[in-house]
């Protein structure tokens, strides 16, 4: 014979076997407390009926006038069973002192000997006992009957077990009836409970919840993009160690809204947002993230889920690449330049003007050298030099000079491992590009860049400052000019007010300082400062400088 070992219930209906046990054993406890409790004071009832019944009728004028008649059961026969039915007790009976009974229920026990103790009752005291007499067991009390003091007769009144026992099995019914009723309801509560309880866990049982929470966790640790979910009140209900180290925070953030975790405001404002957001850039204190939200519903909003990427390589290398994606076009567009002048010298010589064609293949090729030595000149730093040269012929086809100042002086060589170069392409490159777009198209189109070093305390700072002649910047918008999604100009394809803001990010990193002011004959001048500090230099020697910008969140002018 073959036996089959039920599998694992589900949650729920382990519950519902537990809650369904759990109150069967109570209602059965309360009903066995109830049992003897109400025994207990059946008896106690009873003993006390008894008893204030027979100190009654011993205290009746009339039955002690009854005592001192020849034929005392004449009229104490009557008079005991009137008592008897008024007073819902088994028997009455009254006796002379030496116990020949003068009434009883049963008639033909008249003039028999009480069935009973008395001893105690003819000493003059009431008492109470349990006895089997003739009418079975029952709980009676004696009392005398006293003519001053002397006693001249007995009363003995009693209620049979057997009703105590009737009486506390009618109340254990209708309890019992009421427990029955109250297991049914609680089944039947357990049993809608549970069955929505189901519903929530997919009927999975108690190890298949637990090895789902083993891999859930397993999973979310694992993943390297940043996870956060919040509630629907948007506090954090869950984040991974990817999320705590891209937002940066640290500590116990469970439980707290999204508004005291002293995140960037724009940043903020995308969490707490009610619409989804797809692929929004936003900038902390040292990264660039793209975020994904996407609300959890149900019939109702119970929470988001977000989902946080690290682009700020990736973000370094497009502006790097958008550096050398504008470097060759210049180039292109100068090889298109030198072979229009080729033509030229080729035309003059076939002409015969050979000496003319000289004069002007010279003049080009001092020109451009000129350029070139004024900037290198200038700064002898390769990437430094590399983005301006790039950067001049991007303005001069968009009709702008760039210069670079007389006091700029930077060797190769002197930046530290700490200050990478594609942080200066970043900071360099977006301040140059925002002064390109601000000139362009003003009566005198100029940019004048200058870099270069100073000694500042125990840690030489390196100087970036790039100033431009066109409208400026409104002194109100000065802050506004660095926050993300700020700008002047029309949004292109892929959004503007970010240049800026990186600008900052990488000052800020560096634990640098930008500012913007006004520049000499109108224009803006951004200038930032960066701290040389090598791998010896202590964090505390670098210069606070001026007016150190502060917050997370920009965009270009």
């Amino acid at each position: 014979m073959r036996f089959t070992v039920p599998g694992p219930r589900s949650l729920a209906g382990q519950l519902f076997a537990m809650q369904a046990v759990l109150i069967a054993v109570v209602v059965a406890g309360y009903a066995l407390f109830s049992y003897v409790s109400d025994r207990s004071q059946a008896e106690e009832a009873a003993t006390r009926q008894a008893r204030a019944v027979a100190r009654s009728v011993a205290d009746s004028p009339s039955v002690l006038a009854a005592t001192r008649t020849p034929d005392p059961t004449a009229e104490l026969q009557p008079y005991a069973l009137k008592v008897m039915r008024d007073t819902e007790v088994d028997f009455i009976t009254i006796m002379d002192p030496r116990g020949i009974r003068w009434t009883h229920p049963d008639p033909r026990q008249i003039g028999q000997t009480f069935q009973g103790h008395t001893e105690r009752a003819l000493k003059g005291e009431t008492f109470t006992e349990t006895y089997t007499g003739t009418l079975g067991p029952s709980v009676r009390a004696v009392t005398p009957i006293k003519d001053g003091a002397r006693v001249v007769g007995l009363v003995s009144a009693g209620i049979r077990v057997e009703q105590i026992t009737q009486r506390v099995q009618d109340q254990l019914t209708a309890l019992l009836g009421v427990a029955i009723g109250a297991l049914v309801l609680g089944a039947v509560g357990t049993y809608v409970v549970n069955a929505r309880l189901r519903r929530h866990t997919h009927g999975m049982n108690a190890t298949e919840l637990s090895r789902m929470h083993d891999y859930h966790q397993a999973a979310l640790h694992a993943v390297r993009e940043g996870l956060l979910m919040l509630d629907g009140q948007y506090r954090v209900a869950l984040i991974n160690d990817g999320g705590r180290e891209l937002l940066g925070v640290a500590g116990d953030v469970v439980g707290r809204s999204v508004a005291e975790l002293g995140l960037p405001a724009p940043l903020t404002g995308a969490l707490l947002a009610s619409e989804p957001r797809v692929d929004e850039v936003h900038l902390t204190a040292a990264r660039v993230l793209v975020i994904n939200t996407s609300p959890v519903s149900g019939g109702e909003r119970r929470g988001t889920v977000v989902t946080l990427r690290d682009v700020t390589e990736l973000q370094s290398l497009m502006g790097e690449l958008d550096s050398e994606r504008g470097f060759t076009q210049a180039l292109r567009s100068q090889a298109h330049e030198a072979a229009n002048r080729l033509h030229t010298v080729v035309s003059l010589i076939e002409l015969g003007r050979a000496e003319e064609a000289v004069e002007f293949a010279t003049a080009e090729l001092e020109l451009a050298q000129a350029l070139t030595d004024q900037v290198v000149a200038a700064v002898s730093e390769p990437v430094l030099a590399a983005l301006l040269l790039g950067k001049t012929a991007q303005a001069n086809e968009r009709g702008v000079e760039l210069m670079v100042s007389e006091d700029s002086s930077l060797d190769d060589g002197l930046l530290p491992e700490s200050l990478p170069a594609r942080d200066l392409v970043t900071i360099l490159g977006n301040l140059i590009d925002n002064a390109v777009d601000a000139a362009q198209g003003s009566a005198r189109a100029r940019v004048t860049v200058a870099a270069y070093t100073r000694g500042c305390g125990d840690v030489p700072e390196l100087v970036l400052r790039v100033s431009d002649t066109g409208p400026g910047v409104d002194p109100d918008h000065t802050e506004a000019v660095f926050q993300r999604g700020f700008s002047t100009k029309p949004a292109g394809p892929g959004g503007r007010g970010l240049g800026l803001a990186l600008v900052r990010q990488a000052t800020q990193r560096h634990e640098g300082s930008l500012t913007v002011a006004e520049a000499e004959g109108g224009g803006a001048e951004f200038e930032v400062r960066l701290p040389l500090r090598g791998p010896g230099t202590p964090a505390d020697a670098v210069p606070s400088g001026a007016a150190r910008v502060a917050g997370s969140a920009g965009g270009d002018a």
